[in-house]
């Protein structure tokens, strides 16, 4: 009977634990691969050493050679995040990003900043109507879409869309191959843009234009760049970022003047940070998704075997010491042979004699 009990309580553990497993790995780790709400604030640093630069000081354009540091910083909207509606509402989450270009000396060479609502599983950009982008001191509606600072949890060797700031628009980036940065594979990912037109106001056109080709009367910004990035495919992070960039003035008399020519690359600081956190969220994500599943299932699947066998162990058990062993003696009434009786009834007569 004792056995019988443990067994039941055993089998009992052993399904729970199964339960939990199928839980642990159907419901509880879709949702851990989402951004949280509650994610901390991320600095990237990217340097870019002998850069050929515009430099606007008191309202005068000049070209300067030097170290530029770039210094990109994304923080959730936790308030604008609260206002999402309908297929937003739970989905995605609202960035306020920006980014400072600064010289050797310290000096603000240029400057942007945004908000943009992202789509926390993916982590492209979806349409939200309070999304913004100001890049002279003015916010202007922009239409985000693709991926801008960061890519999708499960990242696939495929080709991905990366939003680009200066032509306002989505690009594919092509996936080259893998690399390990810092013990972490990482799939790199190119996008070459040649030959585009940067989106500029008029009138920021017409300055430029007067100070650096004073020949010119009319003209465009063209702009190029080759970026590459290096991303964690478990959680779509950025390892390390590369970007050559390349921007002319160009007058319509055939005048020009190069205003940037800078490749920037992450600091090894921003990159051992980028590999450390990614090895941590990996971590995390594995426990959840993989270890935890198959450690409750195994466990599960112990106790519940083990408690089977006892259950079925118990009652055969019990009838095989329960039962008295048959008396291998004579019965104690049992019937007497022909002599017997015979010789049981003269001594019975004797004695009645006597």
């Amino acid at each position: 009977m004792k056995s019988r009990v443990i067994g039941t309580v055993l089998f009992g553990f052993g399904v729970l634990a199964l339960v939990f497993a199928g839980g642990l790995a159907f419901v509880v780790a879709p949702t851990v691969k989402q951004l949280p709400y509650d994610m901390e604030m991320t600095q990237s640093i990217a340097e870019a050493p002998n850069a050929t630069y515009m430099q606007i000081a008191d309202g005068k354009a000049t070209i300067e050679t030097g170290d530029l540091r770039s210094t990109v910083t994304v923080q959730p909207d936790s308030d604008e995040t609260a206002k999402l509606t309908g297929d937003l509402d739970g989905t995605a989450l609202v960035w306020v990003a920006g980014q400072q270009v600064e010289n050797s000396e310290g000096e603000l060479v240029s400057a942007y900043s945004t908000s943009l609502a992202v789509d926390r599983e993916t982590g492209a950009a979806v349409k939200w109507d309070g999304q913004w982008l100001d890049t002279g001191g003015q916010r202007e509606a922009v239409d985000y879409k693709g991926q801008i600072y960061k890519f999708p949890f499960g990242t696939e060797q495929k080709t991905y869309d990366i939003f680009d700031r200066d032509i306002l628009t989505a690009k594919p980036a092509k996936f080259v191959k893998t690399e390990t940065i810092q013990g972490v594979e990482t799939y790199q990912f190119t996008q070459t843009l040649e030959n585009e037109t940067q989106v500029l106001p008029a009138d920021r056109v017409q300055l430029l234009l007067g100070q650096l080709l004073p020949t010119a009367t009319s003209g465009s910004v063209q702009y190029g760049n080759v970026r590459t990035v290096w991303v964690d495919p478990v959680t779509g992070a950025y390892i390390k970022v590369q970007e050559q960039q390349k921007k002319t003035l160009l007058g319509n008399d055939g005048s020009s003047k190069v205003l940037l020519d800078a490749t920037f690359v992450y600091s090894d600081a921003t990159v051992t940070k980028s590999a450390d956190t990614a090895k941590a969220n990996q971590s995390k994500l594995n426990l959840v998704g993989v270890w935890g599943p198959i450690g409750l299932g195994v466990l599960g699947l112990i106790l519940a075997v083990l408690g089977a066998l006892l259950m079925l162990r118990g009652p055969k058990s019990a009838a095989a010491n329960g039962v008295p062993a048959q008396w291998s003696g004579a019965p104690r009434h049992a019937a007497k042979s022909g002599d017997e009786a015979g010789d049981e009834a003269e001594a019975t007569a004797s004695a009645e004699k006597s």
